[in-house]
C-alpha cells in the first residue's frame, strides 16, 4: 500500500509512561488518526511466550494497525538493549521511507534513552570473562559479588544495590574484561546513532493511587485471562531463573504458585505489590531523564483521546 507523504508526518512519536497507565491505548488511538505504525519499546513484550502476563497487544489490534517488534524472541534467547535499538532503527527507518509516522511506546526507560541519546560503546567481553564473573555470583552470591566489586570497581559498586546480580555481574565483567569501569565507559560520547529529529517525546503520569489501583486490577484480570497457566508453560522449560524474562512482573510470584509454594490469591497478591514498586521506580526514572518530553496527566483514558490526540497532532505539524 503506497502512503502519501504529509507535511511533519515523518516525526517519531515517543510514548512512555508507567506500567498500566495507557499507553497501548494511546499509541493505537494516534496510529489510527495519523495512519502511524507502532514500535514496541518494552523489554518484556519481545518475548513470545510472555503475551497475557505483558499485555502484548494482541490479534484484534496488530489488524487494526501495524504492530512491530512484539513478541519476535524467544525467552530462552539472549536480547539486549543493543539489539532493540538496531531493530528499531531499522523500523523507524521503514516507516520514515513509508512517510508513515513510528509510534515508538513502552515502560522500558533505557530503550528510549538508547534511541534519544545513544549507547556507550563498550568492547565485547570474552566469554570466559562473562563465564567467570557468573561463577563468581553462583560461588559468593550477589552480597559476596558487590564485596568483589567494590575492591575492583568501588564507584560502580557504590551505584549498584548488593541485591542487583544482574547489573552486578555485568559491572564486574566490563572491569575484569576491559580494566575500564563501566562508569567510565557510560561517560564516553555513544558511538551508536541516534534518533534523527523531527521526534517529539510523550510521557504520561497519573496520580499514584489511581494508577496503583490500575496495576491491581489489570494483574487480577491478567489471571482470569490465563496469565497462571503462561507462567506454568515458562516454568516448565526449566530456564536459567537469571534470566531477564523469569523476572517479569509477576512471573516469580507465579512460578511459586505453580509449584504450590503459595496459593493463587496469596501470589496475587505479591504480584500487585511487585507491579505497584515497579510502576513507582519507573515514574521516578522518567520525572528524572525525561523533563524536557510533554507530560500528559491521565485522569481517565476518555480525556487522553478527546482533548490530547488533536493536541499532539497540531504539535507534529508545527515542529520541524
Amino acid at each position: 500500500m503506497h502512503h502519501e507523504r504529509r507535511d511533519g508526518m515523518d516525526n517519531a512519536i515517543l510514548i512512555a509512561g508507567p506500567t498500566a497507565s495507557g499507553k497501548s491505548r494511546l499509541a493505537m488511538e494516534l496510529a489510527q488518526a495519523l495512519d502511524g505504525i507502532i514500535i514496541n519499546a518494552d523489554s518484556m513484550q519481545v518475548y513470545r511466550e510472555l503475551r497475557v502476563l505483558t499485555a502484548r497487544p494482541g490479534a484484534q489490534e496488530a489488524a487494526a494497525v501495524p504492530h512491530r517488534l512484539y513478541g519476535i524472541t524467544s525467552v530462552a534467547a539472549p536480547f539486549s538493549v543493543g539489539r532493540w535499538l538496531e531493530l528499531a532503527e531499522t523500523e523507524i527507518a521503514n516507516a520514515r521511507e513509508a512517510g508513515q509516522p513510528a509510534i515508538i511506546v513502552g515502560g522500558t526507560g533505557l530503550y528510549f534513552l538508547a534511541l534519544t541519546q545513544g549507547l556507550a560503546e563498550i568492547p565485547d567481553i570474552p566469554e570466559a570473562t562473562r563465564q567467570a564473573a557468573r561463577a563468581q555470583l553462583r560461588t559468593l552470591g550477589a552480597a559476596g559479588l558487590h564485596a568483589a566489586l567494590k575492591a575492583r570497581d568501588p564507584v560502580m559498586a557504590a551505584r549498584l544495590k548488593p541485591s542487583d546480580s544482574q547489573r552486578l555481574v555485568r559491572a564486574y565483567e566490563v572491569i575484569e574484561g576491559t580494566g575500564v569501569s563501566l562508569a567510565t565507559w557510560q561517560q564516553r560520547p555513544g558511538s551508536t546513532a541516534t534518533l534523527a529529529p523531527p521526534w517529539h517525546g510523550l510521557v504520561l503520569t497519573w496520580p499514584r493511587e489511581q494508577l496503583y489501583r490500575r496495576c491491581d486490577e489489570r494483574l487480577a484480570a491478567m489471571l482470569e485471562q490465563g496469565a497462571l497457566e503462561e507462567v506454568a508453560a515458562l516454568a516448565a522449560m526449566d530456564l536459567d531463573p537469571g534470566l531477564p524474562a523469569m523476572k517479569a512482573l509477576g512471573v516469580p510470584e507465579l512460578i511459586r504458585c505453580c509449584r504450590g509454594e503459595i496459593g493463587r490469591a496469596e501470589a496475587l497478591a505479591a504480584a500487585q505489590q511487585a507491579t505497584r514498586r515497579y510502576a513507582k521506580r519507573q515514574i521516578t526514572w522518567f520525572k528524572n531523564k525525561m523533563r524536557a518530553w510533554m507530560t500528559i496527566n491521565s485522569q481517565d483514558s476518555e480525556r487522553i483521546s478527546r482533548e490530547n490526540i488533536p493536541f499532539i497532532i497540531q504539535n507534529l505539524l508545527t515542529q520541524r
